[in-house]
């Protein structure tokens, strides 16, 4: 499967929202506005329905698909017999343009960006079992800066896709497939969300082994009230809430948290965010850089389409501080797109990629364990 620069391509998106963001320290929100948001009049779709994600065309990733690149692994890395547990999986945000309040199913461009991004994010996911990874209408990159009715009604047609694709999802799976969701910033809103209104409170609860919402400030001491998860304190709990966001010392939130406040469903973090160390697998706490398993780096040979990013062991550790963000230490050489406030974002899941691996692993089995035990 041809990749190319695995993490730093798909990565624009985020550089260019919070570099605005940036902006609005010296200049007037008006100016960045113009300069990202919408040009036209918010457009109303109809809705997607779970049948409509019968089409093969409406999934980056799920088995039986060519060249999926949720299956795509670092070199050097062994692949294992995949689990039983399925995964559904919603990447960020990939549509740039100015055309459209959410990006069109068929734009060439967003579609290469989510395929490289899945390469980079849910293949941590592929050794528990199948990776499903749908498209959607994802709310484009100037809802950020925007208010309104239309952010607002932008935001409701990408997550009704979502909502439709999970339904299909589940539609496909034989009776009591355990179950893992996971998603990245945008995509990471999009599981939450899911999670309230679709898990917490139901019977298909029992079935989740883990959620994985990176990159999305959620208060750790509302997570339960609104996902129906509480946060994970062990390495092999199962059915339990996995996030984090990622700084550099010394870190700066304010424009990342500044970014996700304009968006639904996002209270002010006041209190603690979720900070479940991606190291250690338990809220709080630190793990030196010994036991980072590997950081996906990405390729710096433009020339070489069929390279991607090696795996680095041992390269950043993880702190969890008192406001909920996860700390890597002094700032690591890891590629272009680190963003102001020593914000690692881009960088959420290929940081610890490994890690990311093996709790999903260890989530599955435990899991597994108290379902054949009988104590769940």
């Amino acid at each position: 499967m041809v990749i190319r620069r695995v993490v730093q391509a798909g990565a624009l998106f985020v550089v260019l929202a919070l570099l605005c963001l940036g902006v609005l320290r010296q200049c007037s929100a008006e100016i960045s506005r113009y300069a990202f948001a919408p040009i036209h009049a918010f457009e109303p779709a109809l809705p997607l329905h779970a049948s409509d994600y019968a089409d093969p065309g409406l999934w980056i990733a799920r088995p039986g698909m060519p060249a999926d690149p949720a299956q795509w692994l670092p070199p050097g890395t062994v692949a294992e017999t995949p689990g039983d547990t399925a995964v559904f999986f919603v990447h960020s945000t990939t549509y740039l343009s100015r055309n459209h309040w959410n990006a069109p199913l068929d734009d060439a461009d967003s579609r290469r960006r989510a395929d490289v991004l899945v390469a980079a994010t849910a293949s941590a996911f592929n050794a528990v079992g199948s990776v499903w990874v749908p498209r959607y209408r994802q709310a484009a990159l100037g809802t950020f800066l925007m208010d309104g009715t239309k952010r607002q009604r932008a935001m409701e047609v990408a997550y009704a896709d979502v909502r439709a694709a999970f339904a299909a999802f589940l539609g496909a799976l034989p009776p009591e497939t355990p179950i893992i969701l996971a998603g990245h910033s945008q995509g990471a809103w999009a599981v939450a969300r899911l999670l309230h209104d679709e898990v917490r409170g139901r019977l298909l609860g029992r079935r989740v082994v883990a959620a994985y919402a990176v990159g999305w400030p959620i208060v750790a001491s509302r997570a339960a009230a609104e996902t129906g998860l509480t946060p994970c304190t062990a390495p092999d709990q199962p059915h339990c809430l996995v996030g984090w966001l990622s700084f550099a010392e010394p870190a700066d939130p304010t424009m990342l948290l500044r970014a996700y406040g304009r968006w639904p469903d996002t209270a002010p973090a006041t209190d603690p965010l979720l900070c479940v160390n991606p190291l250690t697998g338990t809220p709080g706490g630190a793990a030196p850089r010994s036991a980072n398993r590997g950081t996906l780096l990405p390729d710096e040979d433009d020339s070489d389409t069929e390279r991607a990013g090696p795996l680095v062991p041992g390269m950043v550790p993880a702190r969890c501080d008192a406001r909920g963000l996860l700390l890597i230490g002094p700032p690591p050489r890891i590629g272009l797109f680190v963003l102001p406030g020593n914000t690692y974002h881009v960088y959420d899941i290929p940081l610890f990629w490994a890690n990311l691996r093996a709790d999903a692993l260890r989530r599955s089995a435990a899991w597994h364990r108290a379902r054949d035990g009988g104590t769940r």
